[in-house]
């Protein structure tokens, strides 16, 4: 199974993304299409459901989109103008078959299918409850816990149910519902995670992002804004605001690191906001130097903003290798480091003699940046400076993101001086909360009233965390790797 990031084990992973049609010819195949825009967001599992107008049929396998929904006997069985898919991560629980999404029930008012990006903060403890109740559980999924309440609550139509349902969970999600009646897309309150809005014909999208949208010629129409419900149905799209308002905190992360570079979030370029990132850095954290080097490919249109304000030369200095996916389990340490240079390797030439300054997009662990920084002293460099395009990320996410145990975030344990040693960094700077925002447009950041979900760097969390108490996150954080994604 391959994986788009070279250091998988080292950065935060977005755990899913998410793709609907609704009134097209060849709904599934315009499904596929989208996922593999969306693989970036996950790639462990995908899958598909389609409905044909009488039935409802899924494939569900675990690896990319290819390899599995580019065979013609697989997207035969996905027949209909009506689709969902999913592709997806885990978190450090299970990875199995049972939790791979979208989710299919039969409900008594008829087939439901459900694909989700976010987490449920509160699924643990709204679990018990229905399981004391007689709900049988399939999966190990909080998405599962939405279904089970949409089942069992005592509202007579599907739509009522599920704005029942949505109204008893806590926590981030972008759902998309795919029923006998229509599509449903829904975004939480708070508009953690994003959903998009598109147009291919008379048919309408939903999905993740808008390089979705593109790569399968779609037209985009806007965001569904936050606790907003779209229904499509009978080719029309009706709006619903069951939730009363609220100000929205979209995940500020997905400008960092987790959308692609060529998407529009909220209205604004994803990469445009990575350039200006990049430029405060260099206003924030100067250094004397000879070359801007970005870590690929996440660290590229910071390191090229960075370079732009600065004046310093933008270099290629680390070599990506796109044909290799994780690293061969190797027999021992030394032939396992050197399973790196299958991945990334340094521009000697390049590099040797120089200053060079590396621009990556965060810190997690630090094993990136400690071989990073150790392949550029052993290409010769005299001299190596760390820039990140971010603010240190010191706490965990609970809100659909792959985030290690706090215990295990470097910037947690260190300060940025103990950083700087333990990766071998002449020296190291991040960008600074304000600086983030300050690239987003913003004067600074709010503090009474946050414009983004910024937890990871502040520990500002937005939501009540009710299976997460403040005394025992970390101890409860293996309940979380339970309710995968």
């Amino acid at each position: 199974m391959l994986t788009t990031h070279p250091f998988d084990d080292d950065k935060l992973r977005e755990e899913c993304g998410v793709f609907g049609i609704h009134g097209a010819e060849s709904a599934a195949a315009v499904v596929a299409l989208g996922l593999h825009a969306l693989q970036h967001r996950g790639q462990e599992a995908a899958g598909i459901t389609a409905f044909d107008g009488k039935d409802f049929h899924t494939h569900r396998a675990m690896g990319h989109v290819a390899g599995n929904f580019d065979r013609d006997d697989i997207m035969r069985q996905l027949g209909g103008a009506s689709s969902i898919g999913h592709v997806r991560y885990s978190t450090t629980g299970e990875t199995a078959l049972r939790n791979v999404q979208p989710l299919f029930a039969d409900l008594a008012t008829g087939g439901f299918a459900v694909a989700h990006n976010g987490n449920i903060s509160n699924a643990t403890a709204l679990r018990k409850i229905l399981v004391r109740r007689g709900s049988i559980f399939q999966s190990t999924s909080d998405t599962e816990v939405i279904i089970h309440l949409v089942a069992t609550s005592n509202y007579r139509t599907l739509l009522d149910r599920f704005i029942d349902a949505l109204k008893q969970v806590e926590g981030a999600y972008s759902l998309i519902c795919l029923t006998a009646e229509g599509m449903i897309g829904c975004r939480d309150p708070l508009g953690i995670r994003p959903l998009v809005i598109g147009k291919l014909g008379d048919a309408h999208i939903l999905a993740s992002e808008t390089v979705a949208l593109d790569v399968v010629g779609a037209e985009f129409v806007r965001s569904v804004e936050p606790g907003e419900l779209v229904i499509i149905r009978d080719g029309e799209l009706t709006s619903h605001r069951p939730f009363g308002e609220r100000d929205p905190r979209p995940c500020i992360f997905e400008y960092v690191y987790f959308s692609r570079p060529d998407s529009i979030v909220e209205g604004t370029s994803v990469y445009s906001v990575r350039k200006a990132i990049g430029a405060e850095l260099a206003r924030e954290n100067p250094v004397e130097a000879d070359l801007v080097i970005p870590v690929p490919d996440s660290g590229t249109p910071a390191a090229l903003g960075y370079a732009q304000e600065s004046g310093i030369p933008f270099e290629l200095g680390i070599i990506r290798s796109h044909y290799v996916g994780r690293t061969f389990i190797q027999p021992g340490d030394k032939v396992r480091h050197l399973g790196v240079k299958l991945k990334h390797n340094a521009n000697r030439a390049l590099i040797a003699g120089k200053r060079v300054i590396l621009i990556d997009d965060s810190i997690v662990r630090g094993t990136t940046s400690l071989k990073i920084v150790q392949m550029m002293r052993d290409a010769g460099a005299a001299e190596v400076h760390m820039r990140i395009a971010s603010p240190p990320t010191s706490h965990s996410c609970f809100y659909g993101v792959d985030t290690p145990e706090r215990a295990k975030l470097l910037a947690a344990q260190m300060t940025v001086g103990q950083m700087a040693n333990f990766i071998n960094a002449d020296s190291l700077a991040f960008l600074t909360i304000d600086g983030l925002y300050r690239a987003l447009g913003e004067a600074d950041r709010n503090d009474r009233t946050p414009q983004y979900c910024d937890a990871c760097f502040t520990g500002d969390y937005p939501t009540t965390l009710t299976d997460f108490d403040e005394n025992s996150v970390d101890d409860q954080f293996s309940l979380l790797a339970e309710r995968v994604v």
